[in-house]
């Protein structure tokens, strides 16, 4: 039994230090070879762990972790590793001195509670419509990242993209990202060149060289259907008697062709998108008309031009309304970037999509400040969707930590000394972050230690200041994270490790492999 529970736990240890290193401003980067043979060059916990190839079922299980943290609250993947795995760590004594596990988890979820309610204490509201505080806000969730050397670039253009989904629907507030601000990625030029777009842009070019590639006020009409004549669903065979047979079936094809795009015309728009393919005669027809065509769109891409530009996708081209047509965009113009063309849909009065646009020497480079993009905008959302802080820097750890000590001295029983664990495992935040300044680790902590002891208004607030790894008031560093993603930490970390301990035997399910010196009998090997 407890010979699992330690290979686990040494496993969670295990997958805990990989990315210990990447925790905080001063953090190291790793650099990851993918099975392709693709290189990885990132500090985001995630997508490290994503990358690494583990067998230990205990460490598979953690690295889901990360995952699930990224996809609920896009920030503190790191922390929420590494909390887990100090928290397996503490409660080895506790095996070996033969406490059952169920004790063990017991004291764990009791100390969850206690957590999130001490957390809770310390946190302050924030004013959404500020946009000062938000970028404060996302300034201390990029400063561990890489793109920190550019300051405020991302975080403005997190600020902005997010401000643009946003979307208040008398009380419900829906922020999509993921569907509405897309990040288009474009090597070359300077990274000061990124901004989040008045509008949309997608890698696409007009179908025909002669169409106006610069309009200004286009009427944009959206369509999901094709500009061609209908083929027959099944195979259709035709018998023809005379040979002017063939020329009224070429012509009754034209003829169709031509009523699709007169119904277009009929509503004068100077810009037709579609989702699907354009034939050559839909083509001449609109091009007659000085109507810009632009063909085989991504679905996706649709939807936003559809928020930007006010219009309607439509299906058919014989419903076309006049409501259809947007109108609320102002240029529509095609750049060429690098080596490709692009459509850019500008000026936008309120646009409800946007994208973001990052220019960055290599590949490499705008791979990772996609991901702290990625999770500067889910910092944003969370503020925006619970508005409460509480303060960086390992306080709020910290802080936990000691309400946890002052608990766990009232608890009676067993279970008081798993409890006490959890409050030295919260400490492992700041300690990492010392660590990872360079600074002397002990002093460090035994400070902070003795000042959040303190009973004072202030005292909950003390950190590590990441980039000096001294002491400071967070309050004055305007080191913030939002209350959701400390929430989701501590409640991934406590719960798996609880799973993790209630496990006492790994049995495999393969059967060994024959000619490896073992027995392939029946019985499943036990894994060590």
């Amino acid at each position: 039994g407890s010979k699992a529970q330690l290979a686990n736990i040494r496993a969670a240890k295990a997958v805990a230090d990989i990315i210990r290193t990447t925790l905080g401003p001063k953090s190291m980067l790793k650099m990851l070879l993918d099975p392709m043979g693709g290189i990885v060059l990132t500090n985001d916990g995630n997508a490290i762990l994503r990358e690494i190839d583990v067998k230990h079922p205990a460490a598979k299980s953690m690295i889901e972790l990360s995952r699930t943290q990224d996809e609920e609250v896009g920030d503190g993947t790191t922390s929420v590793i590494i909390l887990a795995g100090e928290l397996m760590a503490v409660a080895e004594p506790f095996i070996t001195q033969k406490i059952h596990p169920i004790q063990i988890v017991g004291a764990y979820y009791r100390a969850l509670e206690h957590a999130l309610k001490s957390a809770e204490d310390i946190a302050k509201d924030v004013n959404i419509e500020d946009k000062e505080a938000i970028a404060e806000i996302i300034h201390s969730c990029i400063g561990t990242k890489f793109s920190s050397r550019w300051g405020d670039l991302v975080v403005n253009l997190a600020v902005n993209a997010v401000k643009t989904v946003y979307i208040n629907n008398g009380g419900k507030i829906e922020v999509d990202t993921k569907r509405y601000a897309k990040i288009e990625k474009i090597p070359g030029g300077d990274l000061e060149d990124c901004t989040v777009l008045n509008g949309v842009m997608f890698n696409k070019d007009v179908t025909h060289p002669k169409m106006r590639r610069y309009i200004e006020n286009p009427r944009v009409l959206l369509l999901d259907c094709p500009l061609e004549y209908k083929k027959g669903e099944s195979q259709t065979n035709v018998e023809m008697m005379k040979e002017e047979d063939f020329t009224t079936m070429l012509k009754l094809e034209e003829e169709e062709v031509e009523r699709l795009c007169s119904n277009i015309m009929k509503f004068n728009p100077d810009v037709v998108i579609t989702e699907k393919g354009v034939s050559d005669l839909a083509q001449h027809y609109l091009m007659k008309q000085n109507i810009s065509v632009i063909r085989r769109i991504r679905k996706t891409d649709n939807n936003r031009v559809a928020r930007v530009t006010g219009a309607t996708i439509v299906n058919r081209p014989e419903e076309i309304q006049e409501s259809d047509v947007g109108t609320k965009c102002h240029k529509f113009e095609i750049k060429k970037i690098g080596d490709e063309y692009f459509t850019f849909m500008e000026d936008c009065e309120e646009p409800k999509a946007c994208s973001i646009l990052l220019r960055g020497a290599s590949k490499d480079v705008l791979n990772e400040i996609e991901r702290n993009m990625h999770d500067a905008m889910a910092v944003a959302r969370n503020i925006i969707i619970d508005p409460k802080l509480v303060p960086g820097g390992g306080a709020t750890e910290m802080h936990v930590s000691k309400e946890l000590r002052k608990i766990g001295q009232t608890i009676e029983g067993i279970q008081s000394q798993p409890f006490q664990a959890v409050a030295e495992a919260m400490e492992v935040i700041p300690r990492t972050l010392a660590q990872n300044c360079g600074c002397s680790v002990v002093r460090i902590v035994t400070d902070l230690r003795a000042r959040h002891a303190q009973e004072s208004e202030e005292s909950a607030y003390f950190g590590i200041e990441g980039n000096s790894g001294e002491i400071k008031d967070m309050k004055e560093c305007k080191v913030w994270e939002p209350l959701a993603v400390k929430r989701q930490t501590f409640k991934t970390a406590i719960e798996s490790a609880c799973m993790l301990l209630r496990i006492d035997d790994v049995v495999s399910g393969l059967s060994t492999k024959k000619g490896g010196g073992k027995p392939s009998s029946g019985v499943p090997q036990l894994e060590e």
